[in-house]
């Protein structure tokens, strides 16, 4: 197969997997009080048809992505994608909740060989003045993936039954797998015969788990003891990687690169402001405000479906345009909506609201695919699959935080009180604290963003554009 058709199957395939998994966690997301009544599951149970997932993508994104550079990228995303499409299938066969969360957990797995492979994949076969284009295809997808998975969700859903939600993974799974084995010819193996680490897996699964799972658990003393020991398994583990030759997490890459590490802690502020806000947001208008599920997904639609409109747009500017004055005026726009959503109070007009949501998302699009653009491209092509597995790590653990910040400061002002309208003022004096510490967090990462240096005056002399040297 010639260079062009290669670049453009991978496109393809990556933008389809893109919006398989957050179509899925979106679609579940609705489909969950179904799901809950007809296994009669309490609402922690319920919880963990969604946490486990998250926690088992985390646990092994970043160990499956340093497999792929070592024995292969396709080889790594063609066994992710099977194990997702299976998963899937099986998931709508569960007729227990311990069935059903276990089959969850092997989505998670499916998921990690797909994160931690599709976007270094990209970065292989696109050159670097296309990248930006790409990564913006590819953010596209996963933006319409979000924006669809309500609808499509509900529908299914309220017709078919709980169990057509994931029976709909399916048959893009199959699509895939079919145009894997048809399309996508050749490898990338650039770790090639270096050795695998472990035992630096093992400790960097059980304290990402502590700390997400200790998140999940705050304020209860549980979860701060869960998150203190996570604290000590990162001491533990960077020791660890700093001792040995082949780490499975390049702990170096942070020290001596100076775009990738500001790069991700940007994504990771990003995502901790961020990930909430349609929670939040959903929430205030189906109890504060009355609306029905659907008209309250109307209203928060208008973010996501902006993102999938600018991310390309965004990408494309990123292989012309410096992406840390993309990504920082992004990063800019989202921090003062979420100022501007401190102040909602009851007879906020909705078309505020909606006017919010809209620029919300355009920044997001500014921010996503350039950042995305800058930490793959601050990387040397053997790390590829390292950077990409961390940058979903940083994704992930961005989202944890962000629901553990608001669910935090919500048991502070509401306690375990419903949402009922005698507690309808509590309850907006926690979201409007939650979203002053997220506008707080996003000007945080503004700074971030622009002290990261610059990427493109070394990206037109080599493929691995700030490896040798920082421009900070």
């Amino acid at each position: 197969m010639d260079t062009h058709a290669q670049k453009w199957s991978v496109l393809i395939i990556a933008a389809i997997t893109a919006f398989l998994t957050p179509y899925m966690g979106s679609t579940i997301n609705i489909a969950l009080p179904t799901i809950g009544n007809e296994f009669a599951m309490d609402a922690v149970l319920l919880g963990w048809v969604a946490t486990s997932y998250l926690l088992a993508a985390a646990m092994f994104i970043v160990p499956f992505g340093r497999l792929a550079d070592i024995y292969g990228r396709k080889r790594i995303f063609s066994f992710g994608i099977v194990t997702f499409t299976l998963a899937s299938f099986f998931s709508a066969l569960a007729q227990s909740p311990l069935v059903l969360i276990t089959f969850r957990v092997i989505h998670g797995i499916g998921s990690a060989m797909i994160f931690g492979t599709a976007v270094a994949i990209l970065m292989s076969v696109f050159p670097p003045h296309e990248r930006g284009k790409a990564l913006g295809i590819s953010v596209a997808a996963t933006y319409l993936g979000l924006s669809l998975g309500p609808y499509v969700g509900g529908l299914l859903t309220q017709h078919l039954g709980w169990r057509s939600v994931f029976l709909s993974n399916v048959p893009l799974g199959l699509i895939v797998i079919v145009l894997i084995f048809w399309k996508l010819t050749g490898e990338w193996a650039d770790a090639k015969g270096e050795r695998f680490d472990a035992i630096g897996s093992l400790i960097y699964a059980l304290m990402l788990a502590a700390i997400m799972y200790g998140f999940s658990q705050l304020p209860s003393l549980l979860g701060g003891w869960l998150i203190l020991l996570g604290i000590m398994g990162v001491v533990a583990f960077v020791r660890w990687e700093l001792r040995i030759a082949h780490p499975v997490f390049n702990v170096q890459i942070f020290l001596s690169n100076r775009v990738f590490t500001f790069s991700n802690l940007a994504a990771l502020i990003n995502y901790s402001g961020t990930f909430a806000i349609s929670f939040l947001l959903s929430l205030y208008l189906q109890y504060v405000r009355g609306f029905s599920p659907e008209t309250a997904g109307l209203i928060l639609i208008a973010q996501p479906i902006i993102m999938t409109i600018f991310s390309p747009i965004a990408g494309l500017l990123s292989d012309r345009v410096e992406p840390r004055i993309l990504a920082s005026t992004g990063m800019a726009v989202m921090a003062v909506c979420l100022a501007l959503l401190a102040g909602v109070t009851e007879q906020t007009a909705l078309w505020f609201i909606i006017a919010d949501m809209i620029f919300l998302g355009f920044g997001y699009a500014l921010f996503s695919s350039p950042n995305t653009n800058a930490v793959m491209s601050s990387v040397e092509k053997r790390l590829y699959g390292v950077a990409s597995g961390i940058l979903g790590t940083t994704r992930l653990i961005g989202m944890m935080f962000s629901m553990g910040i608001a669910m935090l400061i919500l048991a502070v002002y509401m306690g375990s009180a419903q949402i009922t309208p005698a507690y309808h003022e509590t309850f907006l004096k926690g979201m409007r604290m939650a979203f002053a510490v997220f506008a707080l967090l996003s000007f945080g990462g503004v700074w971030a963003s622009l002290v990261r240096g610059t990427v493109h005056n070394d990206a037109r002399l080599s493929d691995s554009p700030v490896r040798k040297k920082d421009r900070g």
